[in-house]
């Protein structure tokens, strides 16, 4: 998500969950949550254009907060590991893709389907350790899988849609989270070695953009010119605060507390953006959160085994 609730190596709190974990890392969800107002509010921007502010300023903050920690020794021997400088590209590209289309899907009134797609990104998470990683899944697991394939397959029968873009933002952030996991690298550098092998392009983009139509964000109104400025502190707050939050819960509290996002980002889209919910459509979130229910089940049952 938008923004980003990455896999990160966490430091779990010797003695469970602590409040201001809890305070942390539910406000970055909430926030995340709340981005379809934010990016409503720069509709008469292109998408592009939007992704192209949030690289840039991205960038430069996350540039402060690692002088400001003295980091810069990191990003240098990344820089040096070329299967690391290969593994960052192939993050880099998604990462891209990925805020590309969920600012297509709530700048064009699909917050639902951006909704469905986050919901769908633990379970694709989950697919792609069997197809990848070969891991082998507990029934719980496969019971929550197929649920999951049961309402995509449910929509695209009885709707006749595919929910191109609630998949394409599950599979692209899954996969993302897939990489990323393997990057021996903090989640800090790395998003912004993302953020800055993106800033070229981003150039190249802008000067095309400003050739072929203009850039709307330098002719704007003051509301909507501050509001791209803002892009960077709306991108790693939320990811700041996950980083820090994380550290004091515990993971599977982190695993239900990031249903906040797509469960805001649901009810964002019915009752505030008024967007149109059939009963098959109901009906598959519901199989969505019957699958969520019995995955996030299954984890709890197994993590108490093993305390």
């Amino acid at each position: 998500m938008a923004g980003l609730a990455e896999r990160t190596t966490m430091t779990t709190a010797a003695g469970g969950d602590t409040r201001e974990g809890l305070l942390l890392t539910g406000s970055a969800f909430a926030l995340w949550g709340l981005y379809p107002f934010y990016f409503k509010a720069l509709a008469a921007v292109p998408a592009l254009e939007i992704v192209l502010h949030r690289i840039v300023w991205s960038s430069l903050l996350l540039a402060i907060v690692i002088q400001a920690r003295g980091g810069w020794h990191e990003v240098v021997g990344a820089l040096r590991d070329p299967g690391l400088r290969r593994g960052l590209i192939a993050t880099t590209v998604l990462i891209a893709a990925n805020w590309f289309a969920y600012v297509v899907a709530v700048t064009g009134d699909q917050v639902l389907d951006a909704s469905l797609g986050y919901f769908l990104c633990p379970l694709v998470s989950v697919a792609l350790g069997v197809l990848v990683l070969k891991e082998r899944l507990t029934k719980g697991q496969v019971a929550a899988v197929a649920l999951a394939g049961l309402a995509v397959l449910m929509l695209i029968v009885k709707l006749g849609i595919v929910p191109r873009m609630a998949l394409f933002l599950a599979i692209s952030f899954g996969l993302y989270g897939l990489l990323k996991k393997r990057l021996p690298v903090s989640p800090l550098v790395a998003l912004f070695l993302e953020c800055a092998l993106l800033l070229p392009p981003a150039a190249a983009l802008a000067v095309w953009l400003w050739l072929e139509h203009g850039l709307v964000g330098p002719t704007a109104e003051p509301f909507t010119f501050v509001l791209l400025l803002l892009a960077g502190v709306i991108t790693v707050v939320p990811l700041l605060l996950f980083g820090l939050g994380a550290r004091r819960i515990r993971l599977s509290t982190v695993g239900l507390l990031q249903y906040i996002a797509p469960t805001m980002l649901f009810f964002e889209g019915v009752l505030w953006f008024g967007e149109p919910l059939n009963p098959w459509r109901l009906a598959a979130f519901v199989l969505i959160w019957a699958a969520l229910a019995l995955y996030t089940g299954d984890g709890w049952l197994r993590a108490r085994r093993a305390a």
